[in-house]
């Protein structure tokens, strides 16, 4: 393009009625110019009188686009000579040749990349029936938390403005300790905590500092498939090991080959919901010990039971310090929150606390400082409380609305503890496909088989959390749910 009819090309493009400024439009247009080679390299620019005058527009508009265009590299610009269009095509020899074949196909994501978002479990939906392991955020004594939240911005500290110290606020650090021996039974002192945004987190810095690119890690079998895929994505080799009524079985081929770390949840097994047994937690705790085998204990929601207290916890059964206990606190208040914590063995405080502090900056020490409020303040311990006896009347609801419709011919399962529990559905029965066509009528709900590694053994159900729906309206969409079951159940049973 010659620049004596740059205006008019420019001109030809320039939509002066845009709420975009001028100098935006006419520095994309030169830009757009320039990488097509519309502009050629060593193309003289008009003077910025001159093409301001042409244009119509501000001469400082002009030189503004000229000035970028020259700090991005697109124009050389020497006093007294001009301005000229920079070569910027890359140099012989400096990108290697395509072959024709590949240079046609497109960027895509790693391998890894799309084993991840193939096996992903995420739902578009979080919230509303039946969505499991969400509290009711509606519950939240939200009044409680802005006050207390007021009064610390009133006196901000700008150290808690700045980036958390290693592990996190000392002070909530002090105060969780506190509420885990009381509450689980956990062995900690403040400097064993770390706080993280939530499991994932904990899990991922776990994994980072305890393990390497191809270490073996057993997972329960069926398990939490976010778990399941910050292990994948890590580079590690899960081994799926069974789960009976007592809790984690491994065989004797799985203890043949120590893992270099195990992931269980002991406490409330997920999805199935039983509990591990006091002697498979003793027996595992001793083989962790003997080969030096890392456990973490995601201990998502144990604060919720029904009809007895709370369960101890692994940790505190652990003298050999091989036990890496992680909760989150967004079930005990709400999601959003993205908070959670992690106990780690004395000998790892260090190196957690450094590592937390290396890979992630963390920061939110603000929400931190309410938090702690909260916990001294006896609110969190309340609230628990009452959200226990809330939770518990929905659990109820939906299994008398379960019994009332099926009767005993479709059991339940794991609903002695925490948000959810499974509906069991015949063998036969395409859960995913159910699970997909309540999806479809406003109905969330997660297929049993999405769970499991081996999809061919798989139990077939349905994962129901209760917590979030509102007592009135359990029993119309469990209504709708049920029709739906009836009649994918009556059409495999006709075929």
């Amino acid at each position: 393009m010659d620049t004596i009819i740059l205006a008019d090309w420019l001109s030809a493009r320039l939509d002066r009625s845009a709420a975009e400024p001028m100098y935006r439009q006419v520095l994309e247009l030169m830009q757009q110019a320039i990488l097509t080679g519309q502009l050629a390299p060593g193309t003289k620019l008009p003077s910025s009188r001159t093409l301001a005058i042409d244009l119509g527009i501000a001469r400082n508009t002009v030189l503004h686009v000229y000035d970028q265009l020259t700090a991005e590299g697109y124009v050389t610009s020497t006093t007294g000579s001009g301005t000229y269009v920079a070569d910027t095509a890359p140099r012989e020899g400096a990108v290697a040749k395509a072959r024709p074949e590949e240079a046609k196909k497109p960027c895509t994501i790693s391998r890894r990349g799309e084993r991840l978002i193939a096996q992903a479990g995420v739902s578009p939906k979080q919230w509303g029936a039946f969505m499991p392991g969400v509290p009711d955020v509606a519950e939240f004594p939200s009044r409680t938390w802005s006050r207390l939240q007021a009064r610390l911005w009133k006196r901000a500290s700008p150290d808690l403005l700045t980036y958390a110290p290693g592990g996190g606020y000392r002070p909530l650090r002090r105060a969780l300790s506190d509420y885990l021996r009381v509450a689980r039974s956990v062995k900690c002192q403040p400097d064993q905590i770390i706080i993280t945004t939530g499991i994932h987190q904990s899990i991922d810095l776990a994994v980072r500092l305890l393990t390497d690119f191809g270490d073996r890690a057993w997972v329960e079998e069926p398990c939490y498939w976010g778990a399941r895929s910050v292990l994948q994505s890590s580079g590690l080799t899960l081994v799926p090991v069974p789960v009976d009524e007592e809790g984690l079985n491994p065989t004797e081929r799985d203890m043949a080959t120590p893992p270099r770390l195990a992931l269980v949840t002991p406490s409330h097994q997920y999805p199935l919901g039983m509990v591990m047994t006091l002697a498979r937690r003793r027996a595992l705790l001793e083989f962790a010990r003997q080969h030096k085998v890392w456990i973490i204990e995601d201990d998502y929601d144990s604060e919720f039971r029904y009809g007895s207290r709370p369960l101890s916890s692994l940790q505190g059964l652990d003298d050999a310090g091989q036990v890496i206990y992680v909760g989150s606190l967004g079930k005990m208040l709400y999601p959003g929150l993205r908070m959670g914590y992690m106990v780690v063995p004395e000998n790892l405080v260090d190196s957690f606390r450094t590592g937390v502090a290396e890979l992630y900056r963390e920061g939110q020490l603000m929400q931190q400082a309410v938090l702690t409020e909260f916990i001294l303040d006896g609110h969190l311990t309340s609230h628990v409380r009452r959200m226990r006896g809330l939770y518990g009347e929905r659990r109820e609801l939906l299994i008398n609305a379960i019994r009332a419709r099926f009767g005993d011919s479709l059991a339940v399962r794991g609903d002695e503890a925490g948000l959810h529990f499974v509906l069991e559905l015949p063998q036969y029965a395409d859960d995913s496909a159910i699970a997909a066509d309540a999806l479809a009528a406003g109905v969330v709900t997660r297929p049993l088989v999405n769970y499991y590694m081996n999809r061919d053994e798989a139990l077939r159900g349905l994962m129901l959390g209760y917590a979030c729906v509102p007592n009135g309206e359990i029993a119309p969409n469990f209504a709708r749910l049920a029709a739906i079951i009836e009649r994918a159940l009556t059409s495999l049973e006709i075929a």
